[in-house]
Formats: C-alpha cells, sequence, structure tokens
C-alpha cells in the first residue's frame, strides 16, 4: 500500500513538473519582448515583425509564449500566435469579463512605457480560459508584447 501512494505521489508530482514546463514564465516573457525589441532596432520593423509573425520561429513563439506588436490606434502590426490578425483593429477586443485589454496595454505603453496588464484569455496550449499576465514595451508609435499565464 505504502509503495502504491509513493508511486502516485511521484507521479502527480511529475505531471505538476510537466504542466509547468508547459507554460513560460513572466520572466521568460520579459526575455521575449527585450529580444523582440532589440530586433526591430536592429533589423528594422518590417524583418522584426516578419519574424515575429512567423509561429515556426521559436525565438518569439515558445509554448504559450508568443510577441504581439500593436500601434497605438489597437492595429496588430505582427502576431506571434494568429498572423491572421495582421491589419486588423483590436482595439475594442475584451477579453471573457470585459477587459478592453489592448486599450489597457496602448495605455500602460503610452503612459509609462512598459508595464504589466492582466487579462483573461484562451490557452493555445491547454485550451482552456486562463488568467494571462501581458507585459508590454512602449517602442515608438507602437508597442511590443508578451504574457505568462499564471
Amino acid at each position: 500500500m505504502k509503495a502504491l501512494f509513493a508511486a502516485a505521489a511521484i507521479s502527480l508530482a511529475l505531471c505538476g513538473i510537466s504542466s509547468a514546463a508547459e507554460k513560460g514564465s513572466r520572466e521568460e516573457a520579459v526575455a521575449m519582448v527585450k529580444k523582440a525589441v532589440a530586433l526591430v532596432k536592429s533589423d528594422g520593423k518590417e524583418k522584426a515583425f516578419a519574424a515575429i509573425s512567423d509561429p515556426t520561429n521559436t525565438t518569439f513563439h515558445d509554448r504559450d509564449l508568443y510577441i504581439y506588436v500593436y500601434d497605438f490606434n489597437g492595429i496588430a502590426l505582427a502576431h506571434g500566435n494568429n498572423p491572421k490578425m495582421v491589419g486588423k483593429s483590436l482595439i475594442t477586443l475584451k477579453d471573457n469579463e470585459g477587459k478592453l485589454m489592448i486599450k489597457e496595454m496602448i495605455d500602460v505603453a503610452k503612459t509609462k512605457g512598459s508595464g504589466w496588464v492582466d487579462f483573461k484569455w484562451p490557452n493555445p496550449v491547454t485550451k482552456t480560459v486562463e488568467t494571462k499576465a501581458g507585459y508590454v514595451e512602449k517602442v515608438d508609435d507602437f508597442l511590443i508584447g508578451s504574457g505568462a499565464y499564471k
């Protein structure tokens, strides 16, 4: 009986480790944003936005982490998880609780230069709605962001 309990405990612990490994951290989200900002500055917007919008580019798309870029009117300039969003106005996009998350991200970028916005969003890995902390940085007249699920 003790052996069965020990095996079950180890199995549950390993499931927790596996689940955690599927999720990116807040620190990884910030690091990914910093890489995207550096690429924009070194290679220009056109090349950087193309790289960001390529879902096979693991620099900007890793597990549940990906980069998104919005201008200050809410137009998606690049999107690492859904390139079909590029060119669309998402200023009125609301999360599952009615929060105008893109507008709030723009406000944070414009007023603070960088910061966090919490919202509810479908996790592309688990396929469930989860709380996500989105980190954004202002670059010229747009923002670059990524987020980690809590």
